[in-house]
């Protein structure tokens, strides 16, 4: 028997007995389907959020009160906040004065609660921060309209406000908003710029924002609250040398002996990278898990059906072998015949997964991204698992006598 005759032997099986087909590929569409999905998932996030993070600039990093281990780790948060003390505006200015390696750096400290009005119209829960005026040079929006902060504002702890889109669209429509009055819980400010639309993460906005002086922040809201500090190196080169430095200047600052642990946090883009990279890795280890479980539950369900094949064929098998088939062309038939099965399957999952990317993402804010070497890899794997567990039923349809076999009922 040929390749060509085998494999649309296996084709006519499954289009004359669909019910069947169906019910023995499902295990094989799931598995497909799920791993499928999870990579284009997984693939689409992480491509999302590497855009994101390396829109902040690769040779740029943060100081904060905690690390990003503490921020991710209950019990080492608890310790780090009686360990770790808010970062202050003295030692902002400490880092201005003594570090030399730094291109800029620029210090800011916000909240997510305030209330923003203009006359009659409203909008909660805008992020209200105030930030130094070089803050825009590592900011991942740019200026649409007006400017942004200026030093004389920072100084003078002026009244001047810089909007995001989402406060241009909700509060003044088509109307101009450059050099109008908003109330920011209740007090008055004076709009000097509008911010260039960032638009959503995973259907959070990102354009709901303003932005004031730090000194005139910390004279509405006090200055008890920790700063970030953003730091950005004169080239990616240098990033490494500017975080040894700064961590050093830190430490000499919080007189802090040889074995003390830092009581602060150094975040860079590339340690935000691995941390995702490892919650993603995670999570698609744990599905890809449940995915191979549904795929030896289709494969041992193709095994039974091809068991069954063989009980079917018997007549068959003794004719093929009393005209001169070998023990090898039996085997290579139904060993052809269970791996188009299983490849069908596959095939369906993978459709059935595009489609589910496809509706998903239009329906929903995640980014997919589906990968031809997922495909291609999906589709493999399935045919492996047809080839495998059709070993049994062909090696036992291979061992039939022929005369046995012709003398079989069916």
């Amino acid at each position: 028997m040929h390749l060509a005759e085998a494999i649309g032997i296996a084709l006519e099986t499954l289009r004359s007995h669909k019910l069947r087909s169906f019910l023995t590929l499902l295990g094989v569409i799931i598995s497909v389907c799920t791993l499928v999905a999870v990579v284009s998932l997984v693939e689409g996030v992480n491509g999302y959020v590497g855009e994101k993070i390396a829109g902040l600039g690769s040779n740029t990093f943060s100081v904060n009160r905690y690390s990003l281990d503490e921020m991710t780790d209950a019990s080492k948060f608890m310790e780090a906040q009686k360990r770790n003390k808010p970062i202050r505006l003295e030692e902002y200015r400490f880092l201005l004065d003594t570090a030399h390696l730094p291109q800029a750096i620029a210090a800011s400290v916000g909240r997510n609660s305030a209330t923003v009005k203009v006359g009659a119209r409203s909008l909660e829960d805008v992020h209200l921060s105030g930030q130094t005026a070089n803050s825009i040079g590592m900011a991942a929006y740019k200026i649409a309209q007006g400017r942004f902060l200026l030093p004389s504002d920072e100084q003078h702890r002026t009244d001047a406000v810089f909007i995001g889109n989402d406060l241009l669209q909700h509060l003044f429509g088509d109307g101009p908003a450059l050099g109008q009055t908003v109330y920011i819980d209740g007090r008055p400010f004076q709009v000097v710029g509008v911010a260039s639309a960032l638009g959503n993460v995973f259907g959070q906005s990102q354009d709901n924002f303003a932005i004031i002086p730090l000194g005139t922040y910390q004279k509405i809201y006090g200055d008890q609250d920790s700063l970030d500090l953003q730091v950005q190196a004169r080239s990616a080169a240098l990033l490494p040398a500017t975080m040894d430095e700064i961590e050093m200047l830190m430490r000499t600052e919080r007189h802090l002996g040889y074995a003390d642990k830092d009581n602060f946090g150094l975040i860079g883009s590339d340690a935000l990278m691995n941390l995702w990279h490892a919650l993603t890795g995670a999570i698609a280890a744990v599905m890809v898990g449940v995915s191979f479980v549904f795929l030896v539950v289709g494969g041992i369900v193709i095994m039974n059906i091809m068991l069954a094949a063989v009980t079917e064929r018997t007549r068959e098998i003794g004719t093929r072998k009393a005209l001169g088939a070998r023990r090898s062309d039996i085997l290579r038939q139904f060993l052809i015949e269970s791996a188009v099965i299983s490849t069908v399957g596959g095939l369906a999952g993978v459709l059935v997964a595009w489609l589910f990317t496809l509706a998903a993402g239009a329906l929903t804010p995640i980014p997919f991204s589906l990968p031809i070497t997922a495909v291609i890899a999906a589709v493999a794997i399935s045919s492996l698992v047809g080839l495998f567990f059709g070993i049994y039923p062909a090696s036992k349809a291979a061992k039939l006598e022929p005369i046995v076999a012709l003398r079989a009922e069916v």
